[in-house]
């Protein structure tokens, strides 16, 4: 049975840090590309970092960019999100997803809100 199980959200003010980890069970966690994507109130969900399966190539959002850095750990199967500088408009769930050939798998999310 495959799972991801993100945790580390929560509540911080504006200019603060979060890290989020995304734990997998029940795949070759080595194999998979892995990706972070949010999705704010309303809005549509949206890619934010994304992360090769060796851990050699990473690509984030405009809209992140200097402020969060993907990594992952293939030996612990956990792939990580630090934000930094964080500001109101990071406000959302926060998703990882699992992708190799045609196979994907989602987590349930877990929620960040920057407010004050």
């Amino acid at each position: 049975q495959v799972q991801l199980k993100e945790s580390g959200g929560g509540l911080v003010q504006p200019g603060g840090s979060l890290r989020l980890s995304c734990a997998a069970s029940g795949i070759s966690f080595s194999l998979y590309n892995l990706r972070w994507h949010r999705q704010a109130p309303g809005k549509q969900r949206e890619l934010v970092a994304s992360i090769t399966s060796t851990g050699g190539n990473t690509n984030y959002a405009n809209t992140v960019k200097g402020r969060f850095a993907i990594s992952r750990d293939n030996a612990n199967n956990t792939v990580y999100l630090q934000m930094n500088s964080l500001k109101p408009e990071d406000t959302a769930v926060y998703y990882c997803n699992a992708e190799f050939r045609a196979l994907h798998y989602w987590g349930k999310g877990t929620p960040v809100t920057v407010s004050s």
